[in-house]
This record gives structure tokens, sequence and C-alpha cells, in this order.
């Protein structure tokens, strides 16, 4: 039996310091996979303070919460999650040059970063353009793509720790490795960033990321809803050529599919639940489990 919290208090704080929130918003308009139940409050703070003042009240009233971004990169039951959710995106979004060094927040779409780096005539962060979701969100993730990664380029992160202090930690803190971040178990919420770039012109800048982005559109199911990437890449080896090897190319549970352009891409047809997504990512890691004897380990993350 699920604990009742009183989420209309907490909405009530919220509307009175003038935080976006909605009672019982389906996850299904917060993740990029369209799937998920409702929530007990969606929450969208605009500043630091305005953060700190919703994770301080949720505590007071004993309500759990989790931090979002984009949701790029999350799974959420069909019968929703009885927690506060708490979207660090738009409302959070501010990008600011100094030299060869960008500072950004971390609700700033990751492509606006990679743009921002473009018309500053800045390297770098080629690989992440057409990544989806957050800079807070490839943070946490490591996120990469086309042989560089978040950690290439990141000089500090600035966080809010769970005692509620802001800090900034550099590189070396983060504990970086392929799509990981100690975010993954810190109980710190990434607030934003810098990055250091070196100066190249626009024309070879662009020129790059109109190559990784016509990899992207080539290869990806990029017009079907999807969390990138299913599962993460197995030493010396390659989850989409392993789901081929197996011949699930186009394997659907209900409205979920192995896309048929790109194996390692589970995708959502129009009408997939939750449940068909974990179901169909069930039967494809025991399939490849059984003809090859190697574990997929997905990316995406399951909320609880």
């Amino acid at each position: 039996m699920s604990t009742t919290f009183n989420f209309q208090e907490l909405y009530n704080y919220s509307q009175g310091i003038g935080c976006d929130c909605a009672l019982g918003e389906a996850m299904s308009k917060n993740t990029s996979f369209k799937t998920g139940g409702p929530c007990g409050i969606r929450l969208s703070p605009s500043d630091t303070n305005q953060l700190i003042d919703i994770i301080n009240k949720a505590t007071e009233l004993e309500i759990p919460f989790v931090v979002l971004g984009n949701g790029t990169n999350i799974i959420v039951p069909d019968e929703g999650i009885n927690k506060a959710v708490i979207i660090i995106g738009s409302n959070m979004s501010s990008i600011e040059q100094d030299g060869n060094l960008i500072s950004f927040s971390a609700g700033t779409p990751l492509t606006a970063l990679c743009r921002f780096a473009l018309e500053s005539s800045l390297s770098g962060l080629e690989f992440a353009f057409g990544i989806p979701g957050t800079c807070g969100g490839a943070i946490f993730m490591n996120a990469g793509a086309y042989g560089g990664e978040m950690k290439d380029v990141i000089t500090e992160i600035t966080h809010l720790t769970p005692d509620m202090r802001v800090e900034t930690i550099r590189n070396s803190a983060a504990e970086f490795s392929y799509r990981h971040s100690a975010y993954k178990k810190s109980g710190c919420i990434i607030l934003g960033g810098k990055v250091e770039l070196k100066p190249d012109t626009k024309e070879n800048i662009k020129e790059r990321m109109d190559d990784f982005l016509g990899r992207r559109k080539d290869k990806q199911p990029l017009e079907f809803p999807s969390a990138g990437s299913t599962f993460k890449r197995p030493e010396g080896n390659f989850a989409g050529a392993l789901i081929e090897k197996c011949n699930l190319k186009g394997k659907s549970v209900g409205g979920a599919q192995v896309s048929k352009k790109h194996a390692g891409f589970v995708i959502n047809k129009g009408n997939a639940t939750t449940t068909d997504i974990l179901s169909l990512i069930d039967y494809i890691q025991q399939t490849v489990k059984n003809e090859t004897g190697i574990t997929l380990e997905p990316e995406v993350i399951v909320l609880r």
C-alpha cells in the first residue's frame, strides 16, 4: 500500500513563492520515451534559491523527491511515481563566455551550448551536437559520442549538496568514467558548470557539427520517441551489433520495438507503455545473454 503524502501543501507553498508546478502531472510529458504515469507533483524552479526552498519544504513535509533534467534517459512506470519531481530545465538555463571558458546552468539544453560555442568560434563540443537533454544531465551521465565525452571539456561543476550548500568542484573530483559520474551516488544536485574549449574557425566547427548530426540522422531513429542508446557499450563490443546478431531488429512487444534502423535503440512506435519497453529490454537482455554469453547493461534509468 503506497504512502499518502501532502502534495497539496507543497503545491500551495510552491505557488506562493512563484514556482511553476502541477499536481499529478503525467510523466509522459516529461520523458523522451513519452510514457509514464503521474507523479505526485511536478516542480520547475527558476533559480537555485527557489530550488532550495522547495527541497526544504518537501523535506519538512517528508515528501520524497527526485531531480530530473529533460528526462531523456529516464523510464517511469505506467502507474507513475509517488514522489515530487523537480525538473531543472528551461527555467534554469543560461550561458556566459569568458575567453575560452563557457559557463552554463544545468537546465541549458546541451545542443544550445554547442551552438553557443560555434558562434563563439570555440571547438571541443562538436561531438555533443544533437545529443538530447540538458547540460546537467550530460554531466550526470558523462554523455558522449564520436570519440568525445563531457569529461574531456568540463573544468568545474557547481552543485547543491544534500545539506543545501552550494559547492564548486574540479573535473577530477567528479569521478568521470564511461557513462558515469560521482553524481549517480553522491546525492548532490548539479547546478551548472564550465567547459574549456579551443579557438577554431566557425567553418571548421560547423563542418564537424554537421558531419556528426548527419551521421545521427542517417543511423539513428530520431523520428521516434526513445531514450537514445538503450544499453551501455559492452567491453570490446557494441550493443547494437550484438542485438542485430541475435536477429532482434524489428522485434516488438506491444508498442515498443527494436529499431529497424539501429538495433541499439528501443523506440516507442506511438502507443507503447512503459511495461512494453521494459519487457522488450528484458527480452533483449535474455536473448543476447543466451546466444552470446554477454550481459547487456541498460543505459536508461528506471524511476521507482
